[in-house]
């Protein structure tokens, strides 16, 4: 009985928790699928259609082809730079030793503490004496740096949890730190590389602040810093609004939906242990 009580209650709560999830992705959803005039009801009307119009507006009035392309360029530019980064930098602190690694490490892991919004007007007035503002670098390489810190927490953890017998055994076969990383250790390490690839992905795509400080000119403009524009020129346009986060949101889901299976293995652990 204690059982099937427990049971119970617990999928009480599972279903409560995800229709308040679901909720405002079907009141989005609907809004952006929705026609203005009925809109301007208080309801959508559900027997008015679907308005596929309010994507293909959205799409041409706030330029998001433009935007589209700069946040792939940056998201991409970041993901994959702070993949092989942190890689190498989480085995070298996680398998190697070395004199200074563990000082060294805790000061990757203070990047995790530092609030962005203490380092940005610093870090503006650094970049626009490097005559960097207004161009992707000013994009790139700070979020390139605020990534690292979590990939290299993030890696080293799964390193250091990796199966030491597997590590020694590629070591007697004649394998060095590079074949062992890179032909060993990677290929294990999938699910771990997925997660942190999805978590960058989702934060490079919808950083917002660091667009807003670095870039004053619209060619440079991501998709977070277009919305928020498109939003003050159309602010009365709650369906076109609709269709612009749903566009904007799209790429993120499509990207967790693909790598779903190994993201939730490596946040489950992963790796295989002894």
């Amino acid at each position: 009985m204690t059982t099937r009580l427990e049971r119970g209650v617990t999928y009480a709560l599972l279903t409560l928790f995800a229709v308040l999830s679901l909720v405002p992705v079907v009141s989005i959803l609907t809004t952006a699928f929705a026609s203005q005039d009925s809109l301007g009801t208080g309801f959508p009307a559900p027997w008015d259609g679907l308005h596929w119009g309010n994507f293909a507006d959205a799409w041409s009035r706030g330029h998001f082809g433009t935007y589209l392309g700069n946040s792939v360029l940056v998201t991409t530019v970041v993901v994959a730079a702070t993949t092989v980064l942190a890689v190498l930098a989480a085995y070298a602190f996680g398998v190697m030793r070395f004199p200074g690694s563990t000082p060294l490490f805790y000061l990757f892991v203070i990047g995790l503490t530092l609030p962005q919004e203490a380092l940005v007007v610093p870090l503006y007035f650094d970049l626009r004496y490097a005559g960097l503002t207004d161009t992707y670098w000013a994009l790139i390489l700070p979020q390139i740096a605020q990534s690292l810190a979590f990939g290299v927490f993030w890696m080293r953890t799964y390193f250091r949890g990796s199966a030491r017998a597997v590590i020694e055994a590629a070591r007697l076969d004649g394998a060095n730190s590079w074949t062992t990383l890179w032909r060993v250790l990677v290929p294990m390490g999938r699910p771990a590389i997925s997660t942190m690839v999805v978590i960058t992905f989702m934060w490079t795509w919808n950083e917002f602040l660091m667009a807003l400080v670095m870039v004053s000119d619209e060619a440079h403009r991501t998709v977070p810093l277009g919305l928020a524009f498109f939003q003050g020129q159309h602010s009365s346009d709650a369906a076109l609004l609709a269709a612009a986060s749903v566009l904007i949101a799209l790429p993120v889901v499509v990207v967790y939906v693909a790598l779903q299976r190994r993201f939730i293995e490596g946040m489950l652990g992963g790796a295989v242990k002894e």
